[in-house]
């Protein structure tokens, strides 16, 4: 019951639509009615600019760490709690990219998933973003730099581990959690391989209601 009052909780945060929310307010507009059709901060940034997909960001972020503390704070008596705080940390993922809150559509995951991270262990968090940054930096591709991050993040969590530094509920939301933001980015794999993927600062063309 603990693990799915857990995956509850993370879902419902999850699931909080940031990206529509502040494409609403700021330009009224749905975001996944322009560019990848999603509604993450990449998304934000080509259509609603920097400042609100700064906010998407953070509060997409905002969710994967929320998940994690609250399952920590409620299961602090469980032996279990590190393994708790992992699954609602994943099912806020799970509710970022399937929110019910508007027809089980959503993002990709990688704020969310970047959130819980580093609740979950913060020497991971604190390794990969300069490595997704320098891979961003280099190549332009937003999704490049996310799919590194996401495949690494297992790698380093486990050694990590090896010195005493993460737990092995932190390697099983590592691995969870990259494979899902890497099975969420196929279609940008297709498009990387093709030549095709949008480069970063390449912008939407966007009009109020689509018209």
């Amino acid at each position: 019951m603990s693990f799915l009052l857990a995956a509850l909780i993370g879902y419902l945060l999850g699931a909080i639509p940031f990206g529509i929310i502040i494409g609403r307010l700021t330009r009224g507009i749905d975001l996944r009615d322009y560019g990848s059709h999603r509604t993450g901060a990449t998304n934000a940034l080509r259509t609603l600019g920097t400042r609100a997909a700064v906010a998407v960001f953070l509060l997409d972020l905002a969710k994967g760490v929320a998940a994690v503390l609250i399952a920590r704070v409620l299961f602090a008596n469980d032996p279990a709690v590190e393994w708790l705080a992992a699954v609602a940390g994943f099912a806020a993922i799970v509710g970022h990219n399937w929110s019910l809150f508007i027809g089980f559509s959503g993002g990709r995951g990688v704020s969310t998933t970047a959130g819980a991270l580093g609740a979950m262990t913060a020497w991971t968090f604190i390794i990969l973003v300069p490595i997704v940054a320098i891979v961003i930096w280099r190549s332009r591709y937003v999704s490049l730099g996310s799919i590194t991050g996401a495949l690494a993040a297992p790698l380093i969590t486990a050694i990590l581990a090896s010195v005493g530094a993460a737990t092995v509920p932190a390697i099983a939301y590592a691995l969870a959690s990259g494979l899902l933001v890497t099975v969420a980015h196929l279609d940008n794999i297709g498009r990387l391989r093709a030549g095709t993927e949008r480069k970063l600062g390449q912008k939407e063309m966007v009009t109020p209601h689509g018209c």
